[in-house]
C-alpha cells in the first residue's frame, strides 16, 4: 500500500462506523426485505420450511422440527432425499452444459480443468460405481484424506450418492492424525492422492498415507489413489491399493441410482482441529446440514445460479464443505477451486484469478487480507476486479482497519462485505449481516442471521448490557446444527450444553449451546466475537481476551499481524506479550512500539499494555494458517519449545527465540 493510498483511505473511511450496502447490489439481491427478522421470529420453526424448500425431496418431511429429546434435535421428520441428487441430477435439465467448477491448479494454468455439471455427474457416477466395487454398502465412512484437486468433491458426492458418510481429513495433517481419525470412525475405506503442487514443488502425499494407514488398528479394506503427479513421483502401490483413473475407467458410462436417505442420516464426519486426545468427531446430516449451507449460501453470500463465486478455503475444513461444495452446488453455481496459495508464483495471484474468471463474489479469511495488506494494493491494481459484486470473511473475526482496506482495494468501495462468525459444529453461518438489508459495521459481526437466538451472557446466563463483554449463547436450535459427537453423546453434552443448560429438563427452554466464543453486543444488536473464552491473560485479575488485544494493535497504522499471549509475570501473574509483523513499508522501531502501546491502552485501558513488544517477519502457523500461540507463550515464559512438527515454517520459531533472547 502506498503511502498516499494509505492517507487516502485513512482519510475516508477511518471514521465511517456504518456502511450501507450500494443501491446497485440491493436491487439485484436475494434478501431485500427487513421484515425477514420479524417473519422468522414469529413462525419459528417453521419458518425453515424456507430452507427445506431450496432441496428436491424424494419424500416430503412430515414434522419440522422434533424437540422432543433435547439436545438431540431432529430436523425435517420423516422425509427423504440425497444430497448428491441435489447437488447434480436436479441441475441437468437446465444447467447441464453449465460450469459446475473451474478448478484452477498449480504450476500452470495448463492443469486447470472445467468440469460441467453433465462432467461432474458422470465422473460421479463412475466413481461411486467404482466405491461399490470395492465393497463400499450404505452407511460405511469413507476416509478422503486429499488436497484441492477436483477429485475432492467428486469423491463427496460419489459417497453422499450411494448413503456413504465421508470424513476429510486435512491433507496438510500428519499420519498420526490419518490414523487417529481412522480409528475414531471406524472407517476401512481410503481416497487419497499421490501427491500435490505447492509454490511449484511437487510434494509426496501417498507416503504420509501409507505411514498413517499403518497406524490403523483394524483393516483397512480398500485404498484409491488419485494420480496427480505424474511421472514426477513413482508411488508404490500395495495389494489393496487402486489407481483412481482405472476405477473410473472400469466403470465409464455407470449410472448409479442415488440412495434414497433418511433427513436425520448421516452426511459426513467432521473432526475438530486441534483436539487432544480421542479427536471430536461431528455430525452433521443430510436434510439439515444440506438445507443450510444452501440456504445461507443464497441469503448470505447471495449467490444465483448465473454466478462465478469463489470460496478461498480449503475442502480439508468445514468452510470448504459448506461453501465450495455443498452450498454452491446445491443452488446450481459455478465454485471455483484453487490448488494454490495466495503469493505463487507473484502476489497478485488471488488477483489474476479472479480477474480471468470474473468472479462474482469472493469468501476468504482475515488472515489472507491481513497478508494482502502487508504486500500493498499494487497487486490487485493490476487487475479488473470489477466482477466482484460481494465481498465475505470467515476463520476469525476481522479488525476494522483491515476490513476497510478490503473494502476499498478489493471491493472499490462498491461491494457490500459479509463478515461471518460460525463453527464446525454449526455446519455454517450464524452471526452476520444480510447484505441486501443490513448497514455493515466494521470489526462487528453483525447481529443474528433470521431465526437464530443468539444472545451475549455473563456467567449467571443473564444479558449483559449493550458494550459489556460476556459469553455467546444459542438458545434455540437450528437446521445445520450437529447431531452429535460420533460414539459420545456424553461427550456431545458435556462440550456444548452443559454450561449454561439444564440437563436434568425435558423443556427444550432449558437447553443452551454454548460455544465457548467471547462476545459484545451493541446497541443495534450488533455482536463483535472476541474469540475463544479460553484465548485469554490474566493480568492481575483482570481477564483480558487475546483477540481484543491483538486487534487494537492491528488497528495501529504500519502493523499488518499481531499475536498475543500471556507470559508469568512476578508481580501481574501474567503479563501480555505481543508478537508483531509490520506492513512492508514500515520498520519495528520504537516509534512504532510507542504507538502500539498508545493504540493498546487507547482501545482497552492501561491494564492492557504490553509488557513486551516482539517484531517479526513472521509468526508460527499450522498448515491451515492457525497461528500456535502455545509455541510463543514458551517463548515468552523462557521454557523448552514445545513440538514443531505440525508448523509450515518451524524455522520461525527459534528465530523469534532469538531475538528474545537477544533483547
Amino acid at each position: 500500500m502506498t503511502e498516499n493510498n494509505d492517507v487516502e483511505l485513512e482519510a475516508r473511511l477511518e471514521n465511517r462506523e456504518r456502511f450501507e450496502p450500494p443501491q446497485s447490489f440491493v436491487e439485484q439481491a436475494n434478501i431485500v426485505d427487513d421484515a425477514i427478522y420479524d417473519e422468522f421470529e414469529q413462525n419459528w420453526p417453521e419458518c425453515w420450511t424456507q430452507a427445506a424448500d431450496l432441496l428436491d425431496w424424494e419424500a416430503e418431511y412430515d414434522t419440522v422440527l422434533d424437540d422432543s429429546n433435547p439436545p438431540f434435535y431432529e430436523w425435517f421428520t420423516g422425509g427423504s432425499l440425497n444430497a448428491s441428487a441435489n447437488c447434480l441430477d436436479r441441475h441437468l435439465e437446465n444447467r447441464g452444459d453449465e460450469v459446475a467448477i473451474e478448478w484452477v491448479g498449480e504450476p500452470t494454468d495448463e492443469d486447470d480443468r472445467t468440469y460441467t455439471y453433465n462432467d461432474l455427474h458422470r465422473e460421479v457416477n463412475e466413481f461411486a460405481a467404482a466405491l461399490r466395487d470395492l465393497g463400499v454398502g450404505e452407511d460405511d465412512i469413507v476416509t478422503l484424506y486429499m488436497p484441492m484437486v477436483p477429485e475432492l468433491p467428486i469423491a463427496m458426492l460419489a459417497c453422499a450418492r450411494i448413503g456413504a458418510p465421508h470424513s476429510v481429513v486435512f491433507a496438510g495433517f500428519s499420519a498420526d492424525a490419518l490414523a487417529t481419525r481412522m480409528n475414531a470412525a471406524d472407517s476401512e475405506f481410503l481416497v487419497t492422492c499421490d501427491g500435490y503442487y505447492r509454490r511449484g514443488d511437487a510434494l509426496e502425499h501417498k507416503a504420509k498415507a501409507d505411514e498413517g494407514l499403518s497406524g490403523v488398528d483394524h483393516e483397512v479394506s480398500a485404498v484409491a489413489v488419485v494420480d496427480r503427479l505424474g511421472d514426477e513421483y513413482d508411488h508404490p502401490m500395495a495389494e489393496t491399493h487402486h489407481d483412481y483413473d482405472d476405477l473410473v475407467a472400469e466403470n465409464a458410462g455407470a449410472d448409479v441410482e442415488p440412495v434414497s436417505r433418511d433427513a436425520e442420516d448421516m452426511l459426513f464426519l467432521m473432526y475438530t482441529s486441534g483436539t487432544t486426545g480421542q479427536p471430536k468427531g461431528v455430525k452433521h446430516t443430510t436434510a439439515g446440514y444440506l438445507s443450510w449451507a444452501s440456504w445461507t449460501s443464497q441469503a448470505v453470500l447471495d449467490i444465483k445460479p448465473e454466478d462465478t463465486y469463489w470460496c478461498a478455503a480449503d475442502i480439508g475444513w468445514i468452510t470448504g464443505h459448506s461453501y465450495i461444495v455443498y452450498g454452491p452446488l446445491a443452488l446450481g453455481t459455478t465454485s471455483v477451486m484453487y490448488e494454490g496459495t495466495p503469493d505463487y508464483p507473484d502476489r497478485d495471484r488471488l488477483w489474476e484469478i479472479v480477474d480471468g474468471y470474473e468472479v462474482d463474489q469472493l469468501y476468504t479469511a482475515p488472515t489472507a487480507i491481513r497478508a494482502f495488506m502487508k504486500w500493498g494494493s499494487q497487486y490487485p491494481e493490476r487487475h479488473d476486479l470489477s466482477s466482484l459484486r460481494l465481498l465475505g470473511t470467515v476463520g476469525e473475526p476481522i479488525n476494522p482497519r483491515a476490513w476497510k482496506w478490503y473494502y476499498k482495494h478489493i471491493g472499490n468501495e462498491d461491494c457490500p462485505i459479509v463478515d461471518t462468525w460460525w463453527q464446525t459444529e454449526t455446519g455454517g453461518m450464524m452471526l452476520t449481516t444480510l447484505p441486501g438489508v443490513k448497514d455493515a459495521k466494521p470489526g462487528s459481526a453483525g447481529p443474528p442471521l433470521p431465526g437464530i437466538d443468539i444472545r451475549v451472557v455473563d456467567t449467571r446466563g443473564e444479558e449483559v448490557d449493550p458494550g459489556r463483554a460476556g459469553y455467546l449463547t444459542v438458545n434455540k436450535p437450528w437446521p445445520g446444527m450437529l447431531r452429535t459427537l460420533y460414539n459420545n453423546d456424553e461427550r456431545f453434552i458435556s462440550e456444548y450444553w452443559a454450561e449454561y443448560s439444564d440437563t436434568e429438563s425435558d423443556d427444550p427452554a432449558d437447553w443452551v449451546y454454548f460455544p465457548e466464543d467471547g462476545a459484545k453486543i451493541d446497541e443495534d444488536g450488533y455482536i463483535t466475537v472476541l474469540g475463544r473464552v479460553d484465548d485469554v491473560i490474566n493480568v492481575s485479575g483482570h481477564r483480558l481476551g487475546t483477540m481484543e488485544i491483538e486487534s487494537a494493535i492491528v488497528g495501529v497504522q504500519g502493523v499488518a499481524e499481531a499475536a498475543v499471549v500471556g507470559g508469568q509475570h512476578d508481580i501481574k501473574g501474567e503479563a501480555v506479550y505481543a508478537y508483531v509483523i509490520t506492513e512492508e513499508d514500515s520498520e519495528g522501531n520504537d516509534d512504532l512500539h510507542d504507538r502500539i502501546v498508545e493504540g493498546v491502552e487507547d482501545a482497552i485501558g492501561p491494564i492492557a499494555r504490553p509488557e513486551e513488544i516482539v517484531f517479526t517477519p513472521e509468526l508460527p502457523k499450522t498448515r491451515s494458517g492457525k497461528i500456535m500461540r502455545r509455541l510463543l507463550e514458551d517463548i515468552a515464559n523462557g521454557e523448552e519449545l514445545g513440538d514443531t512438527s505440525t508448523l509450515r515454517n518451524p524455522d520461525v520459531v527459534e528465530d523469534i527465540a532469538e531475538t528474545v533472547g537477544d533483547d
